[in-house]
């Protein structure tokens, strides 16, 4: 007794394109959706045509395969781009913010404090209490330089007042 004598290929190619289509919204990839659409097309046309088995496989696999590197050149020339790119390079994120250092450099590297965590950083030798600046990173390091505050509106650098009198 056969499980699949009273079903036509044609659906059973269309439910196994559901099927992967259905598996590729589970576990994205963007990979299965390829093979749902060959299979979906493969059961149309074997619903239009009349294909046998042997004809079936040729159209999935040639229809996999055409799916597959038409993406992979789609996606080449034009890839998807992400709202926000930085999500997950925290360090990098942190780029042009402010921090005070909490270790002072001793030797190239200490740690400093950015919002509520702390951070190691390398840069030039500095005192505890420091503003610095995040320059860059290297991994989980941060590259920092001492910050150079402005004055308040009005004032000259050199603390003298902001009149040319």
């Amino acid at each position: 007794m056969n499980l699949f004598e009273g079903l036509d290929a044609h659906w059973m190619w269309i439910a196994i394109g559901l099927i992967l289509a259905v598996l590729e919204m589970l576990l994205p990839g963007v990979y299965l959706i390829w093979l749902a659409v060959a299979a979906i097309i493969t059961g149309v046309l074997t619903f239009g045509l009349d294909l046998a088995l042997p004809s079936q496989i040729v159209v999935f696999v040639s229809a996999s395969l055409i799916a597959a590197f038409s993406a992979r050149r789609f996606l080449k020339d034009s890839p998807i781009e992400s709202s926000d790119p930085l999500l997950n390079q925290r360090g990098t994120r942190l780029i042009g913010d402010t921090a005070v250092v909490t270790q002072a450099f001793d030797g190239g590297s200490g740690r400093i404090k950015h919002g509520d965590s702390e951070w190691l950083a390398k840069g030039p030798d500095l005192g505890i209490g420091t503003r610095v600046r995040i320059t860059g990173n290297d991994g989980a390091i941060l590259i920092v330089e001492p910050a150079v505050m402005l004055p308040p509106p009005g004032e000259s650098p050199s603390g003298e007042g902001g009149g040319g009198d």
